[in-house]
């Protein structure tokens, strides 16, 4: 009798899983829409998304084609995987196309950061920030603080065995708070990176605030990073004193076009943590796990650097000039964000009804252009790094990072402003490690690439003096 029962609960059960799945394609099968499915009513396809990553896509993509529809962390989405409809979409966002970025992300990085808002107000916030980080900034502020951190976080490693991905979040955290508010390593960093690394996990959840939930926790943490920024702000109001960072710029802006408020001062600083925290960290962990497995490009890479050091005094630091003549170290830098894309997609929202690739999308429509593995558009050299660097370096000569496709960045009014800042963070930390040390890898760590790039536990290598 019990065997029956639960015999009948089974069909009963799947009969009622199979009516909410058909209930929910039916919900969203409107005429012009694009193939695709769309899951369980709420959760969608997210549970499969974040399990598989990249596979998902792929196995969508060879069903419905380039261009389909899904249900992906909380909302009805049309994912493009269409380089040409890709780059329509980046470079027209005026004409019907702004930010949809998921809630969660929304919530926990502010309403107010530069990814979110669209118009006026993101061309006053961009216009801010670059203020903050232009090419002049960089090279006569930015740059010099960057050394002297590097210098002095890469020291007295010889003989260690160093866990990268722990030292590189470090660095990169601690290197942004240096650079925005003159923090160094101290308990209100330390602090301020404890409730960080909880909101980052937050930005990539499902928007449930209950608690226990990794929204709640990222929820959570932002609330706490906002009372920290808050106490210091109005010390420095206070304070008649001036500082030479961010901060300083955005408190007391030069050009009154750039003023914010404290709300849009706070969530700008997440902002630019957030933007610079995973890209700097994960790159240069990746970019010493390729080169370590790629001994080719590490000794040229290793060459490049010790010229440079070959035309300086031992203490003297690197400048704009050493910095643009690293052009091995930008390619390799571009080939690592290439092969452990921090980025996977782009989000953007319809504010009208308009037709993309043929098929009617809906006003307020939700639609992700998947980037990754673009940039060299249907070479696949994934397998060859060594190759794939010279390939980027040939075509750097030719202006590579203005091609078509080249959207590693993102592009139009939406190019990532702190893209030279990033890359001028890990040249160098390159520079400083490269010309100091050898490594071996230790214990052969286990790497993901989705939903984030991470080593989940560590990337071990034994360090010893070049």
């Amino acid at each position: 009798m019990t065997g029956l029962l639960l015999v009948f609960f089974m069909v009963g059960l799947g009969l009622i899983c199979s009516a909410l799945l058909r209930w929910n394609e039916m919900k969203y099968r409107k005429k012009g829409l694009p193939p695709g499915t769309m899951g369980w009513p709420i959760f969608g396809e997210t549970t499969e998304f974040l399990k598989q990553g990249p596979n998902f896509m792929k196995n969508q993509r060879a069903k419905y084609g380039s261009f389909f529809k899904s249900h992906i962390l909380g909302c009805p989405t049309i994912v493009s995987m269409d380089p040409e409809l890709n780059r329509y979409i980046l470079m027209n966002e005026g004409k019907g196309l702004v930010p949809g970025y998921p809630q969660s992300m929304l919530d926990i990085l502010g309403k107010c950061n530069i990814a979110a808002v669209s118009g006026s107000a993101h061309k006053a916030m961009r216009g801010a920030l670059l203020a903050l980080i232009s090419p002049t900034m960089i090279r006569d502020n930015l740059l010099p603080k960057i050394d002297e951190f590097m210098r002095s976080h890469l020291s007295n490693w010889d003989g260690k065995t160093i866990e990268v991905q722990q030292k590189t979040k470090e660095m990169a955290m601690l290197s942004s708070l240096n650079q925005i508010m003159g923090l160094g390593s101290s308990s209100v960093a330390n602090s301020f990176q404890a409730e960080f690394c909880k909101l980052v996990i937050g930005t990539l959840s499902l928007p449930i605030n209950l608690p226990g939930t990794t929204y709640y926790h990222g929820f959570q943490a932002r609330k706490n990073i906002i009372s920290i920024l808050r106490g210091i702000i109005e010390e420095r109001r206070a304070s008649p004193s001036s500082h030479n960072d961010m901060l300083e710029c955005l408190l007391r802006p030069e050009d009154s076009r750039h003023k914010l408020t404290d709300d849009e001062i706070i969530d700008q600083v997440i902002t630019i943590v957030y933007s610079g925290y995973e890209t700097v960290s994960t790159t240069s962990m990746m970019a010493l796990k390729y080169l370590h497995d790629h001994p080719k490009a590490l000794q040229e890479i290793r060459e490049e650097h010790l010229a440079i050091r070959s035309r300086k005094q031992p203490g003297d630091p690197i400048d704009w000039n050493d910095f643009k003549s690293m052009r091995f170290t930008r390619a390799v830098i571009i080939e690592t964000m290439r092969l452990a894309t921090i980025v996977n997609g782009v989000l953007r929202k319809t504010t009208r009804e308009m037709q993309l690739n043929g098929f009617v999308i809906p006003k307020g429509g939700e639609s992700i252009q998947r980037l990754s593995n673009r940039m060299l558009g249907s070479i696949n050299i994934q397998d060859e790094t060594y190759i794939a660097i010279h390939i980027v370096m040939s075509v750097m000569d030719k202006s590579m990072e203005s091609q078509n496709y080249f959207m590693l960045f993102g592009g139009g009014t939406r190019l990532c402003p702190g893209k030279e800042l990033g890359i001028a963070e890990i040249s160098t930390f390159l520079h400083y490690f490269l010309t100091r040390y050898r490594w071996d890898e230790v214990g052969g760590d286990k790497l993901l690439k989705f939903p984030r790039v991470e080593a989940p536990n560590g990337l071990h290598i034994r360090v010893s003096n070049y």
